[in-house]
C-alpha cells in the first residue's frame, strides 16, 4: 500500500508540494555559528527574558468548544476553512521542525536558546490547530509530515528574510482578522479566532528576534542583499494575495473583502518592516495592484489547465507560468520606497 493511501486527506494535502504551499526547509547550520548578537546584547537579553517568562504558557491548553456539524450546512465554507487550517498547521510545523534542527546542530548558545523557545511556540500553535482539525475528523499526522514532506535547502540569510517576513505578516493577518471579528462577532463561525490575539503576539516576538539578528549583522541589509530582500517581499506578498483569493467563501463568511484585507496586511507589514529592511514595496502604486491582479488571473488559469489534464493543456500551462514569471519580474522592478532605519530595534505589537 502506498503512503498516499495510508494517510487521511488533510495529511496528504499538507504533504503536497504545490507552488504556493508552505514548505519545509534545511539550511547551513554551521554558518549560524558565526552570528554575533553582541551589538544588540541589551535588547537581546530583554527579549530572551520575555521568551523565558512564557506568558502564553497556558493559553493554548484551553479547550475548543465547537459543534463540527455546524459547518456541514455550507460545504464550500468548510472546504475553505479546512484549507486555511491545513496550510496554517503546515507552516507552523515547518517552523517548529526547522528551529528544532537548528537548535540541535548549532554550537552558538544564543542561537540555540532562541530556537528552543521558538520551536516551543510553533509546536504549541501546530498542536492547537490540530486539535481543531481533530474535532472535524481530519487531524494532520505530524509524524508523517515530518518524515515524508519534501525538504528544500535555503541559505541562512534567506531563512532570516523569509522567516522575518512570514512571522510579521502572520502577526498582521491574525490581528486584522481578530479585530474585525471582535467588531462583528456574528461573523465568527468558529471559536479558534478567539485565540488569535495572543497567538499573533508570539508571531510578532519571533519576528523581533530575527530583526535583532539582522540588525546585529548589518551586512545582511546592504549591497546586493537589498535585491534579495526586495525579492522576498514581493514573493511573500504575491503568494499571500493569490492564496487568499482562492478562499472566497472564507472571507465572505468573515464579512471581509480579500483584496482590502490583503492590502491592509501589506500596510501593517510594510510599516513594521521599516525597523530593519532598507525599503518597502509601494503597494499603493496602481501598477503594483494591476500586477497582483494579473498574477491572480494567471494562477487561476494555470489551475484550470492543470485540472483539465492532457499534454496540450500542460504545454499551455507552461506558457501561462512563463507569463506569471514575466509579470513577477515587472513587479520586481517597480520603484520601491527607501527606509531610514530607526535607532530603536525592538517594537511593540501596537497595530
Amino acid at each position: 500500500m502506498t503512503q498516499a493511501a495510508t494517510v487521511n486527506d488533510s495529511t496528504q494535502q499538507a504533504l503536497e508540494n504545490k507552488l504556493l504551499a508552505p514548505r519545509f526547509y534545511r539550511t547551513d547550520y554551521k554558518a549560524l555559528n558565526t552570528l554575533d548578537v553582541s551589538p544588540v546584547r541589551e535588547e537581546w537579553n530583554v527579549m530572551m527574558d520575555s521568551f523565558a517568562e512564557d506568558k502564553n504558557r497556558a493559553h493554548f491548553k484551553q479547550s475548543i468548544e465547537f459543534d463540527p456539524k455546524s459547518l456541514d450546512v455550507d460545504p464550500e465554507l468548510k472546504s475553505d476553512f479546512l484549507d486555511l487550517l491545513v496550510s496554517s498547521i503546515t507552516a507552523e510545523y515547518s517552523g517548529c521542525v526547522l528551529y528544532q534542527e537548528i537548535e540541535k546542530n548549532v554550537e552558538n548558545e544564543d542561537i540555540s536558546k532562541l530556537m528552543r523557545y521558538m520551536a516551543r511556540d510553533e509546536s504549541r500553535h501546530a498542536g492547537f490547530i490540530n486539535r481543531a482539525l481533530k474535532q472535524l475528523g481530519v487531524a494532520v499526522d505530524l509524524s508523517v509530515l515530518k518524515q515524508a514532506k519534501e525538504y528544500h535547502y535555503f541559505r541562512p540569510k534567506f531563512i532570516y528574510y523569509a522567516t522575518y517576513l512570514s512571522e510579521k505578516i502572520g502577526y498582521a493577518r491574525y490581528i486584522t482578522i481578530y479585530r474585525h471579528l471582535q467588531r462583528h462577532p456574528e461573523n465568527q463561525f468558529h471559536p479558534i479566532f478567539n485565540w488569535f490575539e495572543r497567538w499573533c503576539n508570539d508571531e510578532f516576538a519571533h519576528g523581533e528576534a530575527f530583526a535583532l539578528l539582522m540588525r546585529a549583522n548589518p551586512k545582511l541589509l546592504r549591497g546586493h542583499n537589498k535585491l534579495w530582500i526586495r525579492f522576498f517581499l514581493l514573493a511573500v506578498y504575491s503568494t499571500m494575495y493569490v492564496r487568499d483569493h482562492s478562499r472566497p467563501k472564507l472571507y465572505q463568511a468573515f464579512g471581509m473583502d480579500p483584496t482590502e484585507f490583503d492590502y491592509r496586511v501589506f500596510e501593517i507589514t510594510s510599516e513594521i518592516s521599516k525597523q530593519v529592511f532598507p525599503m518597502t514595496l509601494d503597494t499603493d502604486n496602481p501598477k503594483f495592484r494591476a500586477g497582483m491582479e494579473r498574477l491572480l488571473e494567471l494562477s487561476k488559469r494555470a489551475e484550470q489547465l492543470q485540472a483539465r489534464g492532457g499534454l496540450f493543456n500542460q504545454v499551455r500551462r507552461l506558457g501561462v507560468m512563463a507569463q506569471s514569471g514575466i509579470t513577477f519580474a515587472r513587479l520586481y522592478f517597480l520603484p520601491t520606497i527607501p527606509n531610514a532605519l530607526p535607532e530603536q530595534v525592538c517594537m511593540s505589537p501596537a497595530w
